[in-house]
């Protein structure tokens, strides 16, 4: 019996990973905690904020579906949230070509640049950006948070694109240069088509930046509402669970964006030739 107790092999546990699975389980559970208490209280039948909810109805649904005010800042938002992914798609795709393949004077400066919006607290971003739009008389427009918005979601983009690019063959373009095509038409035909997961997976996470952000949308929207702002203003005046089913349909609208991501192929992979 001793014998075959020694030849048997000990099992090792790798006491610091079940210390990290059990950790990030905690920390997972307390992030999803809310959504409990959210979801069941946006069919609530009370007339206030009350958990848990006495009954079920959809009276607050209804009561969004039916108020002005809400569905005018939800187009706002998608208004504004749809430029933005423009915009920081377009831009961000062409900063990420200019840092990958670029060299010129000054490029360590402009990436830092370009990171800087993630860096920085959004509060100083919104303070500088309103500074700016206050000489150009953008305050007060949908177009001008559209434009704060495009500032603070390049970062993402480029963060994105550019990880792609870097994993990309270039000798694909310069073979189809080799061809005939010129740079413009390589990079049209070959490069792009490529890395369309990336440039996908950044617009949505540009339109998702948009669509939640609070503070730069506080400074620059004025008397205009987009929905986080919306929201906070419902906070602060009255506090009824048409805000939680708000919520529950905001959380559902991001979920969709997240499983048309992941459909279209969006995602940074290597690019194998």
């Amino acid at each position: 019996m001793s014998e075959w107790l020694k030849n048997t092999p000990k099992r090792k546990h790798n006491w610091g990973k079940i210390a990290l699975g059990v950790y990030c389980t905690l920390v997972l559970t307390f992030l999803m905690l809310p959504l409990l208490v959210v979801f069941p209280i946006s069919f609530s039948s009370a007339r206030y904020l009350q958990f848990p909810p006495p009954g079920f109805s959809l009276q607050w649904y209804e009561n969004y579906l039916n108020t002005p005010s809400w569905i005018s800042a939800t187009i706002t938002s998608l208004q504004v949230g749809v430029g933005t992914t423009l915009l920081a798609t377009t831009l961000g795709t062409m900063v990420a070509f200019s840092l990958v393949r670029g060299t010129y004077p000054g490029k360590a400066w402009v990436d830092r640049l370009v990171a800087a919006p993630i860096v920085v607290p959004n509060i100083i971003i919104a303070v500088a950006i309103y500074g700016l739009f206050a000489e150009l008389k953008l305050i007060g427009s949908w177009y001008g948070v559209m434009a704060g918005h495009t500032v603070y979601a390049i970062p993402f983009v480029v963060l994105v694109v550019s990880a792609a690019l870097r994993n990309f063959d270039v000798s694909q373009e310069h073979a189809a240069m080799g061809l005939g095509a010129s740079r413009l038409r390589a990079i049209w035909t070959v490069t792009l088509p490529q890395i369309k997961p990336a440039i996908i997976s950044g617009a949505f996470l540009a339109f998702i930046t948009s669509f939640d952000e609070l503070i730069i949308a506080l400074f620059l929207s004025g008397s205009n509402m987009t929905l986080p702002k919306k929201m906070f203003e419902n906070i602060i005046s009255e506090i009824d669970p048409t805000i939680s089913a708000v919520s529950v349909l905001q959380i559902i609208m991001v979920g969709i964006v997240l499983l048309l991501s992941q459909r279209l192929g969006a995602g940074v992979s290597p690019i194998k030739s």
